[in-house]
């Protein structure tokens, strides 16, 4: 399955989508992933969020006239510039990666997730298994690589997607925290699921939803 860029109208629609998705689970879960991060953090993950996602909101009809490569960049820049701490940088690298890789001839969402992932490990110097939101995210690209190989069809790839999002996060409920503040409280942070883990699980449902929305007849 190449990236979702078929056509303007189609394009137009599913960022659309993408936008009201997104916004809808993290202004929902804000109280939520306050509480993970007071838990094991700054407590301002769901604040900080909210903010970032707000100013996609609010710059929803612009941005969902842009092709999807440019939607992705620019959503990703809004989150660089309103989310505070480490998850504006980092999740504004995923999106503007993904957009880079969006933009590319022969596009596709395996790539755009190769991309992102990539840009989320170099910046914030971390992998797999360290409490982060890469415990979500390289889950979520191994369950679309193995959806591809299986040729699943596109609502059971999703629908993986998903489950990976779930477990990955639910993962990192044992693990002790390497990166970020978390990683002060050392055992401490046993116990605890990752904010950042959770927001991106979020994302991942989001998406995933939105796609299917934005395919109805």
């Amino acid at each position: 399955m190449t990236a979702p860029e078929t056509s303007m109208s189609g394009t137009t629609r599913l960022v659309a989508s993408l936008i009201d998705a997104s916004t809808s689970a993290i202004r929902a879960n804000a109280e939520a992933l306050g509480d993970l991060d007071r838990a094991i953090g700054d407590g301002d993950h769901g604040l900080n969020m909210a903010r970032g996602f707000s100013a996609i909101a609010e710059a929803r009809e612009t941005i969902r006239a842009l092709p999807l490569s440019s939607a992705l960049q620019e959503m990703g820049k809004l989150l660089v510039m309103t989310v505070g701490g480490a998850s504006g940088p980092l999740y504004g690298s995923l999106l503007l990666a993904m957009g880079r890789a969006a933009a590319a001839p022969e596009a596709s969402l395996a790539r755009m997730l190769e991309e992102g992932i990539a840009a989320v490990k170099k910046r914030g110097r971390s992998d797999r298994g360290e409490k982060t939101m890469l415990d979500v995210l390289v889950p979520v690209q191994l369950a679309w690589a193995q959806s591809l190989a299986d040729r699943a069809d596109t609502r059971e790839s999703l629908e993986r997607l998903k489950r990976a999002a779930r477990e990955g996060l639910e993962s990192t409920r044992p693990m002790l925290a390497t990166k970020g503040r978390a990683s002060y409280l050392k055992e401490r942070s046993i116990g605890h699921l990752d904010p950042g883990a959770c927001s991106s699980s979020l994302l991942v449902h989001a998406a995933c939803d939105a796609f299917l929305e934005s395919t109805k007849p």
